[in-house]
């Protein structure tokens, strides 16, 4: 967990107000881009939003490459803080932020822990399993293990984001095309139930759940990858219309949050099931920040413009770790 400064987020009538302070307004900010994972394309149409508002916000910005020479480019740049926009393997998952406490450089987003806690689906899981949060129950899969769960059934790796390689096995005849699937990146696979139902998700900003929404998948049964980022493929009902259980759905996104130690902002997906309940299906402590990405779209909705999303972000990047020193004769 990491503290990120005197700032807050305040609600009045469902309203939410960000504080923004302007903290890195004299410093040259180093936006993240690209990046080595299989969302490199998503973390650049990310990059490419938030160097537009940092922009009209008169900031002097940088787009810095995540690739195998993001160490040199930082340095090369002399950049003073950082905002994240990968997304994905080295970006998301602790890597990139153990990079930047190493060379002391502030950042957006959760730090080394909850970032590497969170890409991994199956540890996230036996954490808030552990907290008594909802979650479908599942099985870890190993390079030759055969899934022994009930039809239908979702497989999906377990460090990969944006749907790569997630399929849902209706019978044992689909099994091996939606197996290799998951198996096409690296890695575990996770065999879960599939809860029918919808899908709900929430943004989750300072540990305060700013809205949920229902998300629809048109022309397929899931939110897949080309769903996900083709315009037009989803449609967003704005409060998720889950009548008296609207605030338990907000209530569990917020301890998914707090469970995973997850810092300034994320976004937690749910399945609610026929009978209301909610149930977790991961938590992203980068969520997309892009044309379609779903959680600027609920902040507007709380009242937070898109502007002042992306300053109030990066006012609150900071460092984690601290270095320590055994003092002799203690």
């Amino acid at each position: 967990w990491r503290s990120c400064g005197p700032f807050r987020i305040t609600e009045s009538a469902g309203v939410f107000l960000m504080e923004i302070a302007g903290r890195y307004r004299d410093r040259k900010v180093g936006i993240l881009t690209g990046g080595l994972s299989a969302e490199r394309e998503i973390s650049r149409r990310s990059a490419a939003a938030v160097y537009g508002a940092l922009e009209r916000r008169g900031y002097e910005v940088e787009l810095v490459e995540g690739d195998r020479s993001v160490a040199a480019g930082l340095s090369s740049s002399g950049v003073e803080v950082v905002f994240n926009a990968l997304h994905g393997r080295y970006g998301e998952d602790g890597c990139v932020q153990g990079l930047l406490e190493v060379l002391r450089i502030p950042y957006t987003g959760s730090g080394v822990q909850a970032s590497s806690l969170a890409m991994d689906k199956w540890l996230t899981k036996k954490v808030i399993e552990s907290a008594g949060i909802p979650t479908p129950a599942a099985d870890l899969l190993a390079a030759h293990d055969r899934p022994d769960r009930s039809y239908p059934m979702v497989l999906k790796p377990r460090s990969e984001g944006s749907s790569n390689g997630v399929g849902i096995a209706h019978g044992p005849e689909e099994l091996p095309a939606v197996l290799a699937g998951a198996r096409a990146f690296p890695g575990d696979v996770l065999a879960e139930d599939f809860i029918a139902g919808r899908e709900v998700t929430v943004a989750v900003l300072e540990g305060k759940p700013l809205a949920a929404m229902e998300v629809i998948a048109l022309g397929d049964e899931f939110h897949s990858w080309e769903v996900k980022y083709t315009a037009g493929r989803e449609e967003f009902i704005l409060p998720a219309p889950l009548g008296e259980r609207y605030e338990e759905a907000m209530a569990v996104a917020a301890a998914t949050h707090e469970a995973v130690q997850a810092s300034v902002y994320s976004r937690v997906d749910l399945r609610i099931d026929e009978a209301g309940n909610p149930f977790v299906l991961e938590c992203n402590t980068l969520p997309g920040l892009h044309e379609l990405g779903w959680f600027p779209r609920m902040a507007a909705f709380a009242g937070i413009e898109f502007d002042d999303l992306i300053e109030g972000l990066l006012d609150r990047a900071d460092l984690g770790v601290v270095e320590t020193v055994r003092e002799e004769g203690k």
